[in-house]
């Protein structure tokens, strides 16, 4: 159970830094490789890097090598997973009522 916990963190991971939310918004435009992801972030290639490789563990962005450069993009299947990662952790379930001690009779 643990590693499907920390799968779904690394997905959540993936969205919470506004750079990687800003490097998603450029993949939004199809396959880019890693050097005009670095010119239009104003970054060094080794920063991009390292938001790429949590893009790239969470499973929602591909890459491919050509040459001494990587290619990414965003991966359909990987955004789909995603999406209904969010929907069902926060889809809300109907259960008998709450058996709390703190409620009062």
């Amino acid at each position: 159970m643990a590693d499907l916990y920390e799968q779904q963190a690394k997905i959540f991971k993936a969205f919470c830094d506004e750079r990687r939310l800003r490097i998603l918004e450029l993949l939004r435009g199809g396959e880019t490789c890693a050097c005009k992801l670095c010119d239009a972030m104003d970054m060094p290639q080794s920063s991009l890097s390292y938001h790429m490789k949590i893009l790239c563990e969470s499973g929602i962005v591909l890459g491919r090598e050509e040459g001494k450069w990587t290619h990414y993009r965003i991966s359909p299947e990987g955004s789909r997973k995603a999406m209904e990662l969010l929907r069902e952790i926060t889809q809300l379930q109907e259960t008998e009522e709450s058996s709390c001690r703190c409620q009062k009779p």
